[in-house]
């Protein structure tokens, strides 16, 4: 059996957070860690996507949505013209564009700067297998 395993900084990337803060979480017993051979933190992927999870399920106030894509980011980009508004959120390593309409952006007071979150309902989602996959026996 094969088990997944990544480095802290590997892990801080798939969470959209830095390094320093997944070791803290690790210190402070949040998200299970064991040492390799030469003495790095590893995570193995369950235990990564158990804390994701529940990062989720604690961030996620809504309960009152059947979309559960649910990305919070910053809003980098707003361009509007008479009718409509292209919207650009970064949320963590992710870009996430929307169009609405003009009218929905100024009343939701989206410009460059604002927090916001992007939600995401679709019929039809692509899944890929990551490039970087490191597996441990």
């Amino acid at each position: 059996m094969f088990v997944t395993t990544f480095r802290i900084s590997e892990a801080a990337a798939l969470l959209g957070v830095s390094p320093d803060t997944v070791r803290r979480w690790v210190d402070a017993g949040r998200l299970a860690a064991r040492r390799d051979e030469h003495g790095h933190r590893m995570v193995e992927g369950v235990d990564l996507a158990a804390f994701a999870r529940a990062q989720i399920e604690s961030e996620d106030g809504t309960g009152h949505s059947s979309a559960r894509n649910r990305f919070r980011g910053i809003v980098t980009e707003v361009i509007k013209d008479a009718v409509m508004a292209q919207v650009e959120i970064a949320a963590g390593p992710y870009r996430v564009v929307s169009l609405m309409s003009r009218q929905a952006a100024d009343e939701l007071g989206l410009e460059v700067g604002v927090t916001a979150v992007a939600v995401i309902k679709s019929t039809n989602v692509v899944v890929e297998i990551a490039d970087h996959v490191r597996t441990t026996s």
